[in-house]
């Protein structure tokens, strides 16, 4: 309608004769050119900071408070609008009639012992937007973030714990972290959790933590073949050991002998199920039927020590009914065992002084059976690494029709390249790449690699490209890997261990895999 009129007008306005239209077009001209002065002169406020730090003293001095929070021993002023805002729950508890406390000025709020005494900083938070997390702190604030759904603050305290897995673990609080995440569904972090331990299972195992991991994780964990151990008698005794921290506990309990007795059976029976006896030398069998747990528990023990014997003999006929399930199968493969009948060790210096496209070789020999009679099968392999990107020179094919000029090539990998130097016969072997790092001063295996290839004459090599994301190890044009201090030349690479942080260490186990 304003348009037609606006048309209308000048219509008008333009038959009545030019000298009538001028001070029209004169006065739409002068709004224009404010239109453009008032673009020409706007600006961008950012006053946020300043609207938050209101905020902020609206909590501190406790003004025009309309809500007061009860957590234990302590109560807490709030504003109802500031509580809505920022979680879902207290939404509904203050402003849905079928809950009790929407029309209360005094909530009630029970807690446990460690989201009490974050609650402070869980309520600050819904004010300012900032909290300080630590390795200490971070699960009882997610617990709170969760049960009043506060999702912001769930994603801070989730990514917190996918960036500190390794110090959760030296202070103690790696196998809650697990549990917790594996009930509440953060597959994440809970997978971080459990490849931290699998990777790094003796020092793991050593902590005082070990004795709260309980009986079903363990047994899901000890499942796995890609734990990684010096050998399968250094993980039966970590096993041991959790024992022994079990019973302590469950002492505590004050139960009776017999309730005691069959607890203890059951337990014992459902990690022994998963020891890999046949990965065991008999030397090593033969020590455990001494040992003070197998005295305790024989009837547990036996049948799964036996299997290990039959394995240890060669007693094929036994052992292929055996392997022919899936439980035989998995308890005859091996596990990334780091001895040094599966395992070498490449360490490279100075990685970032290292020029592009280098290569590093390594020539070493590993065992292809994990039995005892067969310890003279033996194969040598050749294992070439290029931490720097692979160039593949300028060359020359000779085809029927004349020469081909290939011209050069460069790729941008971190590659590993594996070869077998003799073959008496085509191998199955599975290839586990370790990778070490450091996280908050910890060095630790940080990835695990593994390539199933069927080694012959015809595919004698195995590649393994990316190995570690190429920007770990060579920073962009120009750039440099950030620093700690301005002074510290030291790169900041995950991936790179040492006391100057500039080793690149890298361990390779070549296992057989069993085919019935």
């Amino acid at each position: 309608m304003i348009t037609f009129l606006f048309r209308t007008m000048l219509q008008q306005d333009y038959c009545s004769g030019d000298d009538d239209i001028l001070p029209l077009k004169s006065t739409i001209k002068r709004n224009m050119d404010t239109n453009d002065y008032e673009t020409s002169c706007q600006i961008s406020v950012d006053n946020s900071q300043k609207i938050l730090g209101t905020l902020k003293n609206l909590y501190e001095e406790r003004q025009m408070c309309d809500v007061v929070i009860t957590v234990g021993q302590k109560e807490y002023t709030a504003h109802r609008l500031i509580l809505c805002a920022s979680s879902d729950v207290f939404q509904a508890m203050l402003m849905k009639p079928e809950w009790s406390e929407w029309h209360e000025s005094k909530i009630a709020l029970q807690e446990l012992p460690q989201c009490e005494a974050v609650f402070h900083l869980f309520l600050e938070y819904f004010y300012t937007g900032k909290i300080v997390i630590t390795h200490t702190n971070v699960m009882p604030i997610l617990a709170l973030a969760d049960k009043y759904m506060v999702k912001s603050l769930t994603q801070v305290c989730i990514k917190y714990m996918s960036k500190h897995i390794a110090h959760a673990a030296s202070h103690n609080q790696l196998f809650s972290w697990l549990q917790y995440t594996t009930t509440c569904g953060y597959d994440n972090v809970a997978n971080l959790c459990q490849n931290y331990i699998k990777w790094n299972f003796e020092s793991v195992a050593n902590t005082p933590d070990f004795s709260n991991f309980e009986t079903d994780l363990l047994c899901d964990l000890l499942k796995q073949s890609d734990i990684v151990v010096y050998n399968e008698m250094v993980l039966y005794n970590c096993v041991v050991r959790w024992l022994d921290l079990q019973e302590i506990r469950y002492n505590q309990m004050k139960l009776s002998d017999t309730e005691m007795q069959e607890l203890m059976v059951n337990i014992v029976q459902c990690v022994m199920k998963c020891i890999r006896f046949p990965m065991m030398s008999p030397r090593e069998l033969a020590d455990l039927l001494l040992s003070p747990l197998m005295k305790r528990y024989s009837q547990s023990m036996l049948e799964y020590m036996a299997v290990g014997m039959l394995f240890q003999k060669g007693r094929s006929d036994e052992i292929d009914n055996f392997c022919s399930t899936d439980k035989g199968r998995i308890l005859c493969t091996p596990r990334l065992y780091t001895c040094d009948t599966f395992n070498t060790t490449l360490l490279i210096e100075n990685v970032p002084s290292i020029p592009s496209y280098n290569v590093t070789t390594l020539v070493f020999s590993t065992r292809m059976s994990a039995a005892e009679y067969e310890a003279d099968k033996i194969s040598e392999w050749v294992v070439d690494l290029y931490p720097k990107g692979v160039c593949f020179k300028k060359c020359y094919l000779i085809v029927w029709q004349g020469t081909l000029e290939v011209p050069e090539r460069v790729k941008s990998t971190i590659r590993l390249s594996l070869t077998c130097r003799e073959f008496k016969e085509d191998m199955k072997c599975n290839v586990g790449v370790l990778l070490y790092g450091t996280q908050g001063g910890i060095e630790h295996i940080m990835q695990v690699k593994q390539r199933v290839h069927h080694f012959n004459s015809q595919y004698p090599v195995l590649v393994i490209d990316n190995l570690i994301p190429f920007e770990e190890l060579n920073p962009p044009a120009g750039e440099v890997f950030s620093r700690s201090l301005e002074s510290d030349p030291k790169p900041k690479s995950m991936f790179l261990t040492g006391c100057r942080r500039d080793q690149l260490k890298i361990n390779i186990i070549i296992t057989p895999v069993f085919s019935n």
